[in-house]
């Protein structure tokens, strides 16, 4: 299993402080030391399996189609006015990831980034309807042959760190990563009126793997 490079350190640091833990239990109160290492184990293989990272290469990269940047469930397919770079309607698509998730995001298209920036802001739900404008994001514009795809990277209530590894006027590759987001949240597409969408509220989909949408 490969590991995400955003996960090294946090790794590294928790199996450390499990491991004084765990030792201190066993000077001091060896009776519960079993129960203390399990519960340990357990812990820090739910946190290592968070920043897994499956190597899901896309073998043929097709402009025409939109992949999904993340693995999650769909939890908004709408109409809805995009009013931070677009300022008119689109398409929204929204990915919940939770924290049992790949967190892993990809780039969903080919092409040149012509906007990304980064907003303070709350940590409502991810759920929430007013996350996608209130939460802390960081909001990234792709072009390709004319079309622009819009991707937001949202926080959550748990979700405090957006890590995001592009900038204006760089030239990125379909399905390569983007960026990071760790311990559960969101992420919203914003397309062009018209696309044809190839998903359903509900349907839980992987980075790289499924196509979410054909331009």
């Amino acid at each position: 299993m490969l590991i995400h490079k955003e996960g090294v350190s946090i790794l590294i640091k928790l199996l450390l402080g499990l491991s004084l833990v765990c030792l201190g239990v066993f000077y001091y109160i060896p009776s519960v030391y079993t129960f203390a290492l399990v519960i340990s184990v357990i812990f820090f293989l739910l946190v290592l399996q968070f920043f897994r990272n499956p190597n899901r290469q896309i073998i043929t990269p097709n402009d025409k189609k939109v992949f999904a940047p993340a693995d999650g469930k769909v939890v908004v397919i709408e109409e809805t006015v995009e009013t931070e770079y677009f300022k008119d309607k689109r398409l929204q698509v929204s990915i919940f990831m939770s924290p049992l998730n790949v967190h892993v995001n990809r780039n969903p298209i080919s092409g040149i980034v012509n906007y990304i920036k980064h907003h303070e802001g709350r940590y409502l739900v991810a759920w929430h309807p007013k996350s996608s404008s209130e939460n802390e994001r960081t909001t990234v514009v792709i072009e390709n042959n004319g079309a622009e795809v819009l991707l937001r990277q949202i926080a959550g209530a748990v979700a405090k760190r957006i890590v995001n590894y592009l900038e204006e006027g760089d030239t990125v590759e379909q399905g390569r990563d983007m960026g990071f987001i760790k311990f559960g949240s969101r992420v919203d597409l914003f397309l062009p009126i018209g696309t044809e969408i190839n998903v359903q509220i509900g349907d839980k989909v992987k980075g790289n793997r499924t196509v979410i949408a054909n331009l």
